[in-house]
């Protein structure tokens, strides 16, 4: 039963765990990259002197920021789920008492 356990933690419940710290921790520089292109984009156009081609990159650069950020929000959650999948394991067990010798 240990060895199931073990199995279990070291297999499912860290990696997912990983995984989504990992994800998180490249999600956080993208927002903020995000937010900053997406106050550019305004302020250009809001900008009576910038042209199309101007409008164009910033809105290039804020929706390339805004695809790795989902991204990125999807490993979050998706290790997430995998962790909660080795979790849910390990509390299905059955209990040691009724392993059968």
């Amino acid at each position: 039963m240990m060895i199931k356990s073990a199995i279990l933690l070291v297999f499912v419940v860290l990696p997912g765990f990983a995984a989504s710290v990992l994800s998180a921790y490249y999600l956080f520089p993208e927002w903020v990259a995000l937010e900053r292109h997406q106050r550019y984009y305004q302020q250009l156009s809001q900008s009576p002197s910038s042209t199309m081609r101007d409008l164009s990159i910033a809105q290039a650069a804020e929706n390339r920021h805004r695809i790795n950020c989902f991204a990125e929000g999807v490993g979050v959650l998706l290790g997430g789920i995998i962790a909660a999948i080795g979790i849910h394991g390990l509390c299905t067990l059955p209990p040691k008492n009724a392993e059968d010798p």
